[in-house]
């Protein structure tokens, strides 16, 4: 009887040690559940941006930068030497092709003129008497001969001498605006003296190079469009050459573009920046970079379904910088999360903070 009682007192005390040992770890792991519990019912839903999917139109740009050309342009300078006597253009002026710019003293050739011209209506009226003699067989055809190559040598020096007066004058070989002048009147000038600059600016050209593997996007009568250094406006641009071959020290293809300047705001020698379309795609549902999700067997988005986050598989095609192109998985109309994407979950409640859509062009080009 008293082994069974002192057996019993003990299993007691046992009993009421384990008790104090394991039931606050019991009552702290279902406090811990419930708080667990409580925190996933009174989870705040996360705030994202949604784009409302839309087709509309893709394109891959190039972006590069160029040099406006003048469509013409040339050094004015004198074929001879000699002082110049007049001086006929104002700086700065806009003159037509054929007008006389400059012109050197000519006294000298114009004295030579007139006595070979004198010289050749002698030679012709005593032609014209030895004409009729030969035919009376009065002269010899061998003198004929002799007068007619006097006549013909001094007609050649009398072209040569207008060619000599016409290289005294300096004619525009275009129309266009002259610019600053170097010399002034009374100067002696030979060939290589610069008198002024003659450019052609209305249309201008636009010089640019593009990488070698664009090479075969770009063809002429490609449009593009460009603006200046650190201005908003555009222009629109039409390439009209190319180089027929990659520079192999740069591997890059040198175009050209025509640009009408029809106003003449803009001048040769700025630089610029140019924008390509390479190629475009219409009716393309097509959503930002930062939309897409990579993932080892392909590509997701997040949507909004009534209010919670849905990942939804998606197959992309045309590819930019700032957009791609969506060719399964979506359909117009679908909300596609374009921000706060990290923190999302599948199934995940969510707040929605602003709307957009492929038209705005906010997000894409």
């Amino acid at each position: 009887m008293k082994k069974g009682l002192k057996f019993v007192i003990w299993g007691g005390v046992i009993l009421l040690l384990l008790i104090i040992i394991f039931l606050p770890k019991v009552l702290q792991s279902r406090k811990d559940s419930g708080e667990k519990q409580q925190k996933a019912v009174v989870q705040p839903a996360a705030r994202v941006k949604v784009m409302i999917l839309q087709a509309g139109v893709i394109r891959e740009h190039l972006k590069t930068t160029g040099t406006l050309l003048a469509d013409e342009e040339v050094d004015l300078t004198f074929e001879g030497q000699g002082k110049i006597e007049t001086i006929l253009f104002r700086e700065g002026s806009h003159v037509n092709k054929g007008a006389i710019m400059a012109k050197l003293n000519d006294e000298e050739l114009q004295a030579q003129l007139v006595k070979l011209n004198l010289q050749n209506n002698l030679l012709q009226e005593r032609v014209n008497r030895q004409k009729i003699l030969l035919a009376r067989e009065a002269i010899s055809q061998e003198s004929y001969d002799q007068l007619m190559t006097d006549l013909q040598s001094n007609e050649a020096e009398i072209k040569l001498i207008r060619v000599q007066i016409d290289k005294t004058e300096i004619k525009a070989p275009f129309d266009g605006v002259i610019g600053l002048r170097y010399v002034s009147e009374g100067a002696y000038v030979n060939p290589a003296t610069r008198i002024a600059r003659l450019i052609k600016i209305q249309p201008l050209k636009i010089e640019f190079a593009v990488p070698e593997r664009y090479a075969g996007a770009i063809k002429v009568g490609s449009e593009l469009s460009f603006h200046l250094d650190n201005a908003d406006e555009n222009y629109e641009a039409r390439v009209y050459a190319m180089e027929p071959a990659v520079d192999p020290g740069t591997r890059t293809m040198t175009l050209r573009a025509l640009y009408p300047n029809k106003d003449a705001r803009l001048q040769p020698g700025r630089f610029v920046s140019v924008l390509l379309i390479i190629r475009e795609k219409k009716d393309a549902l097509q959503v930002p970079t930062e939309a897409i999700i990579p993932e080892l067997g392909g590509e997701k988005v997040f949507t909004v379904v009534n209010g919670r986050a849905a990942s939804v598989a998606v197959t992309i095609g045309f590819r930019t910088p700032e957009a791609v192109e969506i060719t399964e998985g979506l359909q117009p109309g679908d909300s596609v999360v374009i921000s706060g994407i990290m923190q999302l979950r599948s199934d995940m409640p969510v707040t929605v903070l602003a709307e957009d859509s492929v038209l705005n062009q906010k997000h894409l080009p």
